[in-house]
């Protein structure tokens, strides 16, 4: 008897993935916890537990710009992972690392730029902005550093094109701490060569 009413489960869990997709790639939202809630309202679900997670949402998200961005999600796409680049060889000597929206090749014209940098010294990544007269906010972060939270400096600066960059500065440790996969981390060759496939 459980059995039907489970798929019932998944399969309004599908639509709200998919509705919450439609929200991200249509208006623009970066926020996929807001997204989920909205579609839950607007499928008239306002009070289910049972949102679907944000791989779900992410793997939604790949279909749709498939299906309804094709001709224009790969150049927007392409910018992004340039301007991400470009932004990875200035700040080259903080090992940085691509993640997020823009690696995974879900990320809208409207979307953020996530880079990580390592550096024992927290400073030196506000000396660096500071020394290139880089216009930037300075921020925190929450991050999970041997085993407990910490905060983290962080910044955010605008591309010239108007894109918006956050730089999350870790300690060095923390990039030979085994949890950099490729599908969810690149470097700078990682990065190069997903461009020149």
């Amino acid at each position: 008897m459980g059995k039907p009413h489970l798929q019932k489960r998944d399969l309004m869990r599908e639509q709200l993935a998919h509705q919450a997709a439609r929200i991200i790639a249509e208006e623009g939202v970066a926020d996929f916890a807001f997204a989920k809630r909205k579609a839950a309202k607007q499928l008239g679900a306002a009070d289910t537990q049972h949102l679907p997670s944000n791989e779900e949402v992410e793997t939604a998200l790949h279909t749709y710009r498939a299906l309804y961005q094709a001709d224009t999600h790969p150049d927007s796409l392409r910018e992004l992972r340039e301007e991400a680049l470009a932004a990875m060889q200035m700040f080259a000597e903080f090992n940085p690392y691509l993640t997020g929206s823009v690696l995974s090749g879900s990320a809208g014209e409207d979307s953020d730029i996530n880079l990580m940098l390592f550096s024992d010294d927290a400073k030196a990544v506000l000396l660096s902005l500071l020394k290139n007269n880089i216009d930037f906010e300075d921020g925190e972060w929450r991050a999970r550093i041997g085993g407990h939270e910490e905060i983290v400096p962080s910044y955010s600066l605008t591309s010239e094109s108007g894109v918006l960059i956050h730089l999350i500065v870790l300690p060095e440790n923390m990039r030979h701490s085994g949890s950099r996969h490729p599908e969810t981390h690149a470097n700078i060759a990682a990065v190069e060569t997903l461009l020149a496939a």
